[in-house]
Parts: C-alpha cells; sequence; structure tokens
C-alpha cells in the first residue's frame, strides 16, 4: 500500500532537511577555517536561517491546518513565535 504525503508536510521536511544541510556545512567551513573570527561570523549568518526557517515552515503548517485550527489557536501560535524571535534580539 502507498501512503501518500501531503504538500505542506512535504514541503517542511524539506525545509528542515535544507536548514540541517546548512547548518552542517556551515560547522564543516569553521572547521576548514579553523579561525574563531571566522566562526563567529558564519554562526552569526546561522542566527539568520534558524528564525527564518522557522517562520516559513509554521506559516507553511497553518495554510495546510487552516480549516482544522480555530484562529485563537493561529494567533496563539503566531505570538508564541514572535515572543521567541522577539527574545533572541533582547538584551
Amino acid at each position: 500500500m502507498v501512503q501518500v504525503i501531503e504538500k505542506a508536510l512535504l514541503f517542511i521536511i524539506l525545509l528542515r532537511l535544507l536548514s540541517g544541510s546548512v547548518e552542517i556545512t556551515a560547522a564543516m567551513f569553521m572547521l576548514k577555517f579553523n579561525d574563531l573570527e571566522k566562526a563567529f561570523y558564519i554562526n552569526t549568518l546561522l542566527a539568520l536561517v534558524g528564525p527564518v526557517i522557522l517562520i516559513v515552515t509554521t506559516w507553511i503548517g497553518l495554510i495546510g491546518l487552516a480549516e482544522k485550527i480555530s484562529m485563537t489557536r493561529i494567533v496563539c501560535l503566531f505570538a508564541g513565535i514572535f515572543l521567541i524571535l522577539f527574545s533572541l534580539n533582547s538584551k
């Protein structure tokens, strides 16, 4: 029996695989350069990738679940994402 995968789920999986590949590639570059300053710069760039992937995958998931989830839950999810991003930027 062949199981069909939803398009939204497939996109989320592919984005997470891409994100993980970017993380592994960044770690390999840090190892290759063997320089703390360059590693710090690469890590700073990675700080941009994580939140973008989080927002995009959440958005795709919500679009896929739009008819199954209440508006209150959607607002709570986005509030949680906002708080995560806000806490990353606070000093």
